[in-house]
């Protein structure tokens, strides 16, 4: 074909080169409000910075070129000696290491510092989801080391440091260090309580071998892990470090790396365990009890993780439709398209407010706080996450064939969106879990009513809402077989709340009339056309004006 035919036209300029933070103002807004003013400038020049990098080519070209790269694994060194050690490519290194230097495993410590963790996480992953891992799992790890003020004061400092460095060494060597966690097994997976791995108390108090196999090792390059094992009073924690004090491997024989669907970036491995020398983290037999603090700040990463993924998402069909004509004008003023761009944005927004709202509590530390999470983490981690996936495939449907093709970026979106449902307890175990809070914490379904009832009387439709879930939580006998119908309701109206004191009114009313309402179809793209759509996609709208 002669080259003068192939000329290039109506193709959409890559969204690069913008601040992914300051372009996003459902989260500036959310950071603004849950922040003390001493530490707003702060924080939002520190997100403002990480947002520009996040936005920069250089970034993108490494989230790309880690995911083109997966890591290996690589069992024995050149002489045949056990090494079992994950090979990354240098860009995984250069993603993981910005994000530690920019505090995404420190927000115990500080003030705000959940706040400004969560919306650092929720725009740095934009640019590459699978590095999240190891960030969130260091992070959880900390309060569950403060079991044991021990372990807590030789490990956190190096957990929260600012300074990353790669390579297996004995910690104390160390200027900061990562964790991973291991939980589920071949024969149990999310029933932990029928692990199998056995731990045999040393001399030494606090000093364990362990003996079994763990079937999803997250993060396995990191310096330490926590896992469950069954010693002689039950299931108990313990930290097993990587490296031991003499320098010597601690034996953690990696099997196999998980061939996974998405999260290509990140290693998920199959470890054995055979005199694995470890220290008991809280006491024995109450293992769950220990880590499940973990687990929850996990399960609030989870949620963040899938606000950044919806946002990315949303973000791209915006650019692409503001940039695309079709049948004689551009894709972002037909009203149909307007009005799936609409419906994708106020999922968005939901998921970042609610996301963020679940940190400031964090950061409250309360009784009453700590009681609203104990419902509302389950809750949204079940919600938040089953939506991203549909947000994702109708965002990647908004680009066509061209979103289609792996260099859009949308199918690395794409196959990343199941992941938050999946891990840290899949969608029957949060629903669940919340039922377990309900029926034996009443006081945290009071929190929670509390929280949703401070937008009571803002618009009828969530009065009805509110009233609806009230009658269905009064009858709690045979709940199960419903649990989910119950929590998606019960994490609908938090979300409806929210944006009815936060959001502006065009997105609460849009959000309400839907979500509520019932005024909405079975698919992105069914709002009420009498809404004030533009105005909800213009401000959805990243980059540019």
């Amino acid at each position: 074909m002669a080259a003068s035919t192939h000329t290039v036209t109506n193709q959409v300029p890559p969204l690069v080169g913008y601040d992914v933070f300051a372009g996003d103002r459902a989260l500036t807004e959310a950071v603004e409000r849950h922040l003390a003013p001493g530490i707003l400038r702060e924080a939002q020049e520190e997100l403002s910075t990480l947002g520009r990098a996040a936005g920069s080519a250089q970034a993108q070209e490494w989230g790309a070129q880690a995911n083109e790269n997966p890591p290996k694994l690589r069992t024995h060194d050149r002489y045949g000696h056990r090494v079992d050690e994950v090979d990354f490519h240098p860009a995984w290194h250069r993603l993981l290491g910005h994000a530690v230097t920019a505090g995404l495993t420190d927000a115990w410590g500080r003030e705000g510092g959940h706040v400004r963790r969560a919306a650092g996480f929720l725009v740095w992953t934009q640019a590459e989801a699978g590095h999240g891992c190891p960030l969130s799992m260091t992070h959880a790890a900390v309060p569950a080391l403060r079991t044991d003020p021990a372990l807590a004061a030789e490990w956190e400092p190096l957990l929260t440091s600012h300074v990353y460095e790669e390579g297996l060494r004995p910690a104390p060597q160390k200027a900061g260090v990562l964790f991973g966690m291991g939980m589920t097994e071949k024969q149990g997976g999310t029933d932990v309580r029928s692990n199998t791995t056995r731990a045999e108390a040393l001399a030494a108090d606090g000093e364990y071998l362990l003996t079994g196999h763990k079937w999803f090792c997250s993060a396995p390059m990191s310096d330490g892990f926590l896992v469950l094992a069954q010693a002689a009073d039950g299931l108990s924690c313990f930290l097993v470090p990587r490296v031991l004090p003499d320098g010597s491997r601690n034996p953690f024989a990696l099997q196999r790396l998980k061939d996974k669907l998405g999260n290509r970036s990140n290693a998920s491995g199959e470890v054995e365990f055979d005199g694995t020398w470890a220290r008991r983290v809280g006491e024995e037999g109450r293992g769950v009890r220990t880590i499940i603090e973990m687990v929850a700040a996990t399960r609030l990463d989870c949620v963040v993780g899938s606000a950044a993924l919806m946002r990315q998402a949303v973000a791209q069909a915006i650019h692409h439709s503001a940039h695309r004509s079709a049948f004689g004008g551009l894709l972002i003023g037909k009203p149909l398209m307007r009005n799936v761009l609409a419906d994708l944005a106020l999922e968005s927004e939901a998921a970042t407010t609610l996301a963020l709202r679940l940190a400031a509590a964090y950061d409250a530390d309360t009784e009453q706080e700590r009681a609203f999470l104990r419902i509302a983490v389950p809750a949204a981690k079940y919600w938040v996450t089953k939506r991203c996936s549909a947000v994702v495939g109708e965002a990647l449907e908004c680009l066509g064939g061209n979103g289609y093709v792996e260099e859009s970026g949308m199918p690395r979106l794409l196959r990343e969106a199941p992941l938050n449902s999946i891990w840290e307890g899949s969608g029957n175990v949060q629903a669940l879990d919340v039922l377990r809070a309900l029926q034996r914490e009443p006081g945290a379904l009071d929190t929670f009513l509390r929280e949703v009832g401070k937008a009571r009387g803002a618009d009828h439709r969530l009065d009805a809402a509110i009233k609806d879930l009230l009658t269905e939580l009064a009858d709690l006998e045979a709940v199960e077989a419903r649990a989910r119908r119950l929590v998606e309701r019960m994490a609908l109206v938090l979300q409806g709340s929210l944006l009815l004191r936060w959001a502006p009114p065009e997105v609460a009313d849009a959000f309400c009339a839907s979500r509520l309402g019932g005024d909405w179809g079975s698919a992105f793209g069914t709002l009420p056309h009498s809404l004030d759509l533009a105005a909800v996609v213009e401000r959805a709208r990243a980059g540019e004006s």
